[in-house]
C-alpha cells in the first residue's frame, strides 16, 4: 500500500527555513531542490517539502492558510525522552515559538513548538513496553 509520505509546507523564505532546520539536525535532498523549495529528510520514508508560498499557490486553487490558524499538527515520535528535550528546546532556541511547556504522563513524554512559518510540530516519546500489538 502506501510506503512513505511527502509533506507540502508553504513557507515564507527558503534560507531561512533551510538554516532553522539544518540547526535542528535535518538534512535535504539536492535531487529536490531549487530555489523555491526543498525536500527535508526526516527519515528513510518521511519528507517535508518547504514550499515557498509563490510556488505553492501554484498547486492549490484557495487560499494558503495563515499563520494564524491551525490545520494540522505534526507529530514526530523520538527514540527518547532526552530527544524531545532536546529537539524542541533548540527549535525555541532559534526562535520557534514554544507552545506549550512539556508534558510527562509516564508512559510518554511530549513538548511542541511553532515553526518560524506557523507550523506546528509535536515532539514525543512512548514507552514501547506500553503500546499493545494490533491484531
Amino acid at each position: 500500500m502506501l510506503n512513505s509520505i511527502f509533506v507540502n509546507l508553504p513557507i515564507a523564505n527558503l534560507k531561512k527555513s533551510v538554516d532553522f532546520f539544518t540547526e535542528l539536525g535535518f538534512k535535504f535532498n539536492a535531487q529536490f531542490t531549487d530555489e523555491t523549495s526543498t525536500c527535508m529528510v526526516v527519515s528513510d520514508t518521511i519528507y517535508v517539502m518547504l514550499v515557498e508560498q509563490a510556488k505553492f499557490s501554484a498547486f492549490i486553487d484557495k487560499p494558503i492558510a495563515a499563520s494564524t490558524t491551525t490545520e494540522a499538527i505534526f507529530g514526530f515520535a523520538c527514540e527518547t525522552k532526552d530527544e524531545v528535550l532536546a529537539l524542541a528546546g533548540k527549535a525555541i532556541e532559534l526562535g520557534a515559538r514554544k507552545v506549550n511547556e512539556p508534558e510527562d504522563l509516564g508512559f510518554m513524554f511530549s513538548w511542541g513548538f511553532e515553526d518560524l512559518d506557523g507550523h506546528l510540530w509535536d515532539l514525543f516519546w512512548m514507552d514501547p513496553n506500553h503500546v499493545q500489538p494490533q491484531e
